[in-house]
């Protein structure tokens, strides 16, 4: 299964905003393995406006490490944006 950061690697030099097509097309030219191609291919037509986008659509997951019930922590915690270790301060 492809992960976040081989898409990314993929597509590092690939300029945005980019379509489907050339996203593609950029993994191809890079070498891109089966799974990643086979991810790729399988996204919406749409252009992508970066790499995180086009990772996210193609049902990527960024953090695999993390569980689901954790993520739900996450989402229901009102101070997504700071650290942990900072929060008591």
């Amino acid at each position: 299964m492809a992960s976040y950061a081989d898409v990314l690697q993929y597509l590092s030099s690939l300029d945005y905003p980019a379509g489907k097509d050339d996203v593609v097309r950029e993994a191809e030219r890079e070498g891109a393995p089966p799974d990643v191609l086979r991810a790729l291919r399988a996204l919406p037509p749409v252009d992508y406006a970066n790499g995180n986008e086009v990772a996210r659509s193609a049902g990527i997951d960024a953090a695999p490490e993390i569980g689901a019930s954790q993520r739900a922590a996450q989402a229901r915690d009102r101070h997504q944006r700071v650290s942990q270790h900072l929060r008591g301060i």
